[in-house]
């Protein structure tokens, strides 16, 4: 692409007052930072690379303001580099990787990556596109905190998932009798009995009656449930595994290990989770998310990390839901039209609200019931849980929004009055009419 060239500013009769506005561009890394700052007629002033250090942050801050930039556009929406320009006082925009990409064709017909190239670009989109685009918004030092807390548990349940799958697969091979035994692979029970009969080998000195004792020994919590006899059969009639020698020595140090590794997860997750509630407790907004049904303290900290607390960052619910990806995607080319599920979003957010959703159908009657007539309409579990949880959506943004704890009485009461109004006489339907349309179906923003 040919830039325009840049423009004479060396007029040293220009006041403060007319200033030509200018913008800059970083296209960012671990290593160092590619800066571009552009007249208002898109011509380059100034380029340059600046280290990531805390040296190099401070050089960039000092160009920029130099140049009196009239925003910042970058990739990135955290950071140091983003905390360095918020605290200098200047008004940051995020262009999003894909949006990058998918940009560099309106300038280029290779796409090739080159970070001075895409600092350019990124302060030229913010040169004509800036009504399109929203100044960066940063949630407060709890909920950055809270976010970090629940992330490296969401981390650490993957690691533990991961090493529970290696462990079911090795002990598949090397010791059948222990899949399957209990309720759980990884639950303390079983982890204490793989501990102490790592092999088949050790597992024959088994027998009924010194089973039982083991059991009541750990404290298994479910005697009734699968009795020490029921047990003791399951091991005998498992099929055999590897046979005494170099192979089952090396499958017992390789089941002692996987067992370390799940029991050192479990403990670290719990750790996390004490922190996760102490900081849930002491944050700002924790009785809006707390108070929803079935939210408890994960579930509740979860969607107050990833909504945050920014509430200039979802003007409307259905900015929220875009954001979470719950809101359908319309597409419309020519004569074709159709709805499609939204891939690009928030997939952390998508899941905490689903999920919350998904769980509030066994203590709440309403959301089951909105559950259920998505059902009805022939809807798949998963996208029934989607329409309740865009319903849900509509309520928690005005409580988020507000700074207001869910109210289950003052939200039965609207659906009520919604109800008598539906259901006037000059709109009641015959005895032999259909039934209506749920009241809440408009006040959720549910589609029936």
């Amino acid at each position: 692409m040919q830039e325009p060239a840049p423009t004479d500013t060396s007029d040293n009769t220009h006041t403060r007052a007319d200033t030509p506005t200018r913008w800059a561009g970083v296209d960012w890394s671990w290593s160092e930072h590619a800066v571009c700052v552009i007249d208002d007629t898109g011509a380059a002033l100034e380029r340059l690379t600046v280290r990531h250090t805390a040296a190099g942050l401070r050089k960039l801050v000092t160009a920029l303001h130099q140049h009196q930039v009239a925003g910042v556009a970058i990739e990135r929406g955290d950071g140091p580099v983003v905390a360095a320009l918020l605290e200098a006082g200047l008004t940051v925009f995020l262009i999003v990787p894909q949006h990058v990409t998918a940009l560099r064709s309106r300038y280029t017909t290779t796409r090739n990556k080159d970070d001075r190239f895409d600092a350019y670009l990124l302060a030229d989109v913010l040169r004509t596109d800036r009504r399109r685009l929203t100044p960066l918004t940063v949630d407060t030092d709890a909920t950055v905190g809270l976010r970090m807390l629940i992330r490296t548990r969401a981390d650490l349940i993957k690691a533990r998932v991961a090493a529970h799958n290696q462990l079911r697969a090795h002990l598949q091979l090397a010791h059948p009798g222990t899949v399957g035994l209990f309720c759980e692979l990884d639950g303390k029970i079983s982890l204490a009995f793989l501990t102490r009969f790592p092999t088949p080998r050790h597992a024959r000195w088994l027998s009924e009656k010194r089973l039982a004792a083991w059991l009541k020994a750990a404290h298994y919590t479910r005697p009734t449930t699968r009795t020490p006899g029921q047990l003791f059969d399951h091991l005998t009639q498992a099929p055999a595994g590897h046979p005494d020698g170099p192979a089952t020595d090396a499958a017992q140090v390789i089941t002692l290990e996987l067992v370390a590794l799940l029991t050192n997860l479990r403990e670290r997750i719990a750790v996390i989770e004490a922190h996760i509630e102490t900081a849930l407790a002491a944050h700002a907004d924790a009785a809006v998310f707390t108070s929803l049904p079935r939210s408890g303290t994960v579930r509740a900290a979860t969607m107050l990390a990833e909504i945050g607390d920014a509430r200039g960052r979802y003007p409307t619910d259905d900015a929220l839901a875009a954001a979470a990806g719950i809101s359908p995607s319309t597409r419309a080319s020519g004569r074709a039209h159709y709805v499609a599920f939204r891939r690009g979003c928030n997939h952390r957010l998508r899941q905490a609200i689903v999920d919350f959703a998904d769980a509030s159908r066994a203590a709440h009657p309403w959301a089951q019931d909105v559950y259920a007539r998505a059902r009805g309409r022939g809807h798949n579990h998963a996208h029934a849980v989607r329409v309740l949880a865009r319903a849900w959506l509509r309520i928690i943004w005005r409580c988020w929004h507000n700074h207001t704890p869910y109210n289950p009485d003052h939200h039965a009461a609207a659906v009520n009055a919604r109800s008598r109004r539906t259901q006037s006489p000059t709109t009641a339907p015959s005895p032999t009419a259909p039934p209506p349309r749920h009241p809440t179906a408009t006040s959720t923003g549910v589609a029936c």
